[in-house]
């Protein structure tokens, strides 16, 4: 049975790699190009559009666990559903130009349909007392996932970097719903990080591809959803996705903050992330990105564990794995102009 499980993600992973490696050449005939700019993280023309493979191969998989059972019916619409949509917004975003008030208004779209078919938001644990804000929860959730969604974008901003982000997640979370007991979600997320680890292969830098709209979004509402579902088997395990995924919280987060208080207009292109400032100043992508990696699997992750293995109180190791995020955020010049 094993040995059939690892088949199967091994095909999700060659599926991934080998059309995205077509969508390059695609690409490349169409001219889909990233020109670099003054907003640009990049100094070298690179195709785009490369996170379409992510989306394939992970919801032709969802529909086939979805038919044979291996995963329940609304949740299978869950994905499809929000995935297709974020990620069809994306790539005609991609191709064009999609005015902002119409993206955002398919954002709230996608975020209810996934809200509505995961039945609202679960219950939360905050500070060992239970709370159920009902009809609020739900507006809340709304909101989580559409800023989930759009960080994940802002944060698609070097090499490497989203790719990473997800599969560390992914499979930090795999490892834990194992520790845990909680095999029943460990299909999903570890599909989705063969997925992505098919692409990372072009995308490591230096990419040969980047992800463009259409994968870093959908990458962010599934991540997103894969958090408020496993919520619903167990509340301490949305503080564990919240958590792994950390990094790029507190980076979007001290960013648009930082920014919204200097009267920026926040929907427009700039590289005014922590990780953008750091790659600009170590002259590479690569050692942000592997230090994003270090993150995850050496302070994030055994927080995480902490709550879910251990029963630490979900907020507290939150605020404990955040602190130094912020301060890092900070340290890097999150949200401040660039100097010229």
């Amino acid at each position: 049975m094993i040995n059939s499980w690892l088949l199967f993600y091994f095909f999700v992973f060659v599926v991934s790699l080998l059309f995205t490696g077509i969508l390059r050449r695609y690409a490349l005939s169409r001219s889909l190009i990233d020109i670099p700019n003054a907003r640009s993280s990049h100094s070298v023309p690179t195709p785009r559009g490369g996170g379409v493979a992510i989306v394939i191969s992970f919801l032709l998989t969802v529909v086939f666990l979805g038919t044979n059972s291996w995963i329940s019916w609304p949740f299978t619409f869950v994905l499809l559903g929000s995935g297709t949509g974020i990620a069809l917004l994306g790539f005609l975003d991609d191709h064009g130009h999609i005015p902002a008030r119409w993206r955002l208004l398919g954002h709230f779209f996608a975020a209810i349909w996934a809200l509505y078919f995961l039945g609202g938001m679960p219950p939360l644990v905050l500070f060992n007392v239970d709370i159920n804000l009902g009809f609020l929860g739900h507006i809340l959730a709304v909101f989580y996932l559409i800023w989930m969604l759009n960080l994940y974008n802002f944060m698609d901003g070097i090499d490497g970097i989203a790719s990473v982000e997800a599969v560390c997640a992914c499979l930090g979370a795999c490892l834990l719903y194992w520790l845990a007991g909680f095999h029943s979600l460990i299909i999903v997320p570890f599909t989705l990080a063969m997925s992505v680890m098919g692409f990372l292969y072009w995308n490591f830098p230096p990419a040969r591809i980047f992800m463009g709209d259409a994968g870093s979004g959908f990458l962010g509402i599934v991540l997103g959803v894969l958090s408020l579902q496993a919520a619903w088997f167990a509340p301490k395990l949305l503080w564990v996705w919240l958590i792994l995924l950390g990094v790029f919280i507190v980076d979007a987060t001290v960013t648009l903050i930082r920014r919204l208080l200097r009267g920026d207009k926040v929907y427009e292109a700039h590289r005014s992330h922590a990780y953008q400032f750091a790659s600009r100043h170590y002259g590479s992508h690569l050692p942000v990105t592997l230090v994003v990696m270090a993150i995850n699997l050496f302070w994030l992750l055994p927080l995480a564990a902490c709550v879910v293995l251990w029963d630490v109180d979900g907020a507290l190791a939150l605020i404990v794995a955040y602190v130094p995020l912020v301060l890092l955020a900070v340290r890097f010049h999150a949200g401040e102009l660039e100097r010229t």
